[in-house]
């Protein structure tokens, strides 16, 4: 579309200028210029809209995309919200230190 549209937007200028600046041996073919000119303007046209949807449906799958992003993260938020509590207390009773309350009781860990 890129390419397209490159090589059809120099042709309006060119047309433009072929009308405005028609000389005595060309003024038999100035409807057909003028034809020609309007084709031209209506292919940018359609040009533009068809850019116009294209930016739409890129637009509409990136939305498809985060969404599902945004679903796996929230699956990732939950269970790591479920393991954070476990996760604290084994690194705080997994610690070797000596004076620790509960060590030396009778049912103790």
């Amino acid at each position: 579309m890129i390419n397209f549209r490159k090589t059809v937007r120099p042709l309006r200028e060119i047309l433009n200028s072929l009308i405005r600046d028609m000389s005595d041996y060309l003024s038999d073919s100035i409807l057909y210029f003028r034809d020609t000119y309007d084709h031209v303007i209506q292919i940018i046209e359609e040009l533009e809209s068809i850019r116009d949807q294209l930016s739409s449906t890129l637009d509409i799958f990136l939305t498809t995309v985060n969404n599902k992003i945004n679903h796996v993260m929230k699956i990732l938020t939950v269970i790591s919200t479920i393991f954070m509590p476990i996760t604290f207390i084994s690194g705080i009773y997994g610690i070797n230190f000596k004076y620790m309350p509960e060590l030396y009781w009778k049912w103790s860990y």
